[in-house]
């Protein structure tokens, strides 16, 4: 298999983050995401669960903008294309971005403490983001 395009990573990274929002719907606590507190913070003055849309429109942005970063570092891990390899780059991916998003974006940035529960969801929510962003690449479907 050829490495991946950042074409590639930038549609990955979309079907993974709309495949992860479906999740985060299905599983969350319809509590507003962190990228709205984000917005809310820094471009509103209301609350965060007046800026779910654009809070959506920021994560969609950040996932599609994290599948082409990934498509773009995998051929310096110097392995092969495999769906094994990209699947499990995928979800070490998918932990990075969980750690990224806790410590620097709710903790630094947004001063949140999320309770355990969510960061529960927040890394099961991550992991398959990779998941799906390996598989994407993998299968080279763009």
């Amino acid at each position: 298999m050829a490495d991946p395009t950042i074409l590639g990573g930038l549609a990955g990274g979309s079907i993974a983050t709309i495949v992860m929002t479906v999740f985060m719907l299905a599983l969350g606590d319809d509590s507003p995401p962190p990228t709205a507190a984000l917005w809310s913070k820094y471009m509103g003055d209301g609350p965060p669960e007046e800026y779910v849309p654009q809070g959506m429109a920021l994560h969609m942005l950040y996932g599609v903008g994290a599948g082409a970063a990934f498509a773009a570092v995998f051929p310096a891990f110097g392995v092969s294309l495999t769906l094994a390899t990209a699947v499990g780059l995928g979800l070490v991916y998918g932990i990075v971005l969980t750690v990224v998003g806790m410590v620097l974006w709710m903790r630094i940035v947004l001063a949140m403490e999320p309770e355990p529960k969510t960061m529960g969801l927040f890394s099961l929510f991550h992991l398959i983001y990779g998941g799906v962003l390996g598989v994407w690449l993998a299968v080279g479907l763009v």
